[in-house]
């Protein structure tokens, strides 16, 4: 049935409830415009729930008639699905096709009634990790941010270096790879940080080395409204899940007060402190360890642990300074999620906290190597 045999009151609410677009399970398809020439037109039709005749496909004795122009009864739909649904009628049935309209319009409704505070830039970030690259889906991004956000652009905000010739076990890689994204960030993000008086905010979705992620982190800081979010190995994808109702994490505070002090982050996995003395060589120094009870790589499972850290670790930072001084330089030994990562970070006040030096764990050296540096280091 063509759109146009509608009546035009039906017709528009029809439209207005499906936001255009193809009602049939995740297709989606935007019916005023052709994908493949870009040429807008009306390329919409009007399916039935009930068949608009008895003998027809879902056809009714009585309720063919009583329905056919009901609002209730009608989905718009591209030809290909129309076509599909009409003759695969044992398959899409009454009740498959209602559910399939009644997700549709919910969703557009609930979209359609954020404002536009509610609106949020995609910040993607990928870096070379050994010899894998990243892919990060545009469309999981959505998926991960809805309904608290939604994009404030069709298209993200891209950092890192996609083909980099640089591998991570080279004198140059750090250099490189940190030059880079400190020009990217400017070119790309920090003309944004306050327009038209406002402040933007990110929905940050990284996948890169550790020191990379906090290097980013540092540059967003506090200044940047944001969200980080993580990537969850099971289920694979983007999106919060249920976490445990009860959550700790655990500082374990040295003896010692050195000026040279390495942080134990041990959340993803377990860093035996052999590993850090191998680094760090001869030198006196204290460390601190945080860590979990059960250190593994997809603990990391909802807002609230992510927030949790936040708060934990501000306050380590604090009691580092602390106990150690004004001199004092934090040595980072990081084995934990990516969004905690980008956090460790943010929280970093440069002009109240000490520099971090940031190591990475290399399987190809064997062992934990210096790659950034983040603040000023006094004397030295």
């Amino acid at each position: 049935m063509s759109i146009s045999d509608v009546p035009e009151k039906v017709r528009v609410l029809l439209w207005a409830k499906s936001a255009g677009r193809c009602e049939f399970d995740s297709c989606n398809e935007p019916l005023w415009r052709d994908s493949l020439t870009q040429l807008e037109m009306n390329f919409a039709e009007v399916a039935h729930i009930i068949g608009d005749r008895p003998n027809g496909p879902r056809g009714h004795p009585v309720f063919s008639q009583v329905y056919c122009n009901d609002i209730s009864n009608l989905m718009l739909m591209c030809r290909k699905h129309h076509r599909m649904i009409d003759e695969i009628s044992e398959t899409y049935s009454e009740d498959v096709l209602r559910q399939m309209k009644q997700a549709h319009e919910e969703r557009i409704e609930i979209l359609t009634e954020l404002k536009p505070d509610k609106t949020s830039n995609v910040l993607i970030y990928k870096g070379r990790i050994g010899d894998f690259q990243p892919k990060i889906n545009f469309r999981d991004t959505w998926l991960a941010m809805f309904p608290e956000w939604y994009p404030a652009s069709r298209l993200p905000i891209e950092l890192g270096l996609s083909n980099g010739a640089f591998e991570d076990n080279e004198e140059d890689f750090w250099w490189v790879e940190n030059k880079n994204l400190e020009r990217q960030f400017a070119q790309k993000i920090t003309p944004l940080l306050c327009h038209d008086g406002e402040r933007n905010h990110y929905s940050v979705f990284a996948f890169a080395p550790q020191p990379l992620l906090i290097k980013l982190g540092s540059l967003l800081s506090d200044l940047y409204p944001a969200e980080v979010y993580q990537l969850h190995r099971e289920p694979n994808n983007w999106e919060w899940q249920p976490g445990p109702e009860r959550f700790d994490y655990c500082v374990y505070e040295p003896n010692t007060a050195y000026p040279l002090v390495a942080l134990n982050l041990s959340l993803s996995a377990t860093i035996d402190t052999s590993r850090i003395k191998a680094t760090l060589g001869s030198q006196d120094y204290s460390e601190w360890r945080m860590t979990i009870a059960n250190p593994n790589n997809d603990f990391l499972k909802n807002k609230a642990q992510l927030q949790l850290f936040r708060q934990e670790f501000r306050q380590l930072l604090n009691q580092i300074k602390a106990k150690h001084g004004e001199e004092a330089v934090i040595h980072i030994f990081p084995a934990v999620p990516m969004s905690i990562a980008v956090e460790i970070g943010r929280i970093r006040q440069p002009k109240a906290d000490l520099p971090f030096v940031v190591y990475d764990q290399n399987n190809k050296i064997g062992g934990f190597v210096q790659t950034i540096v983040i603040g000023e280091i006094k004397n030295g």
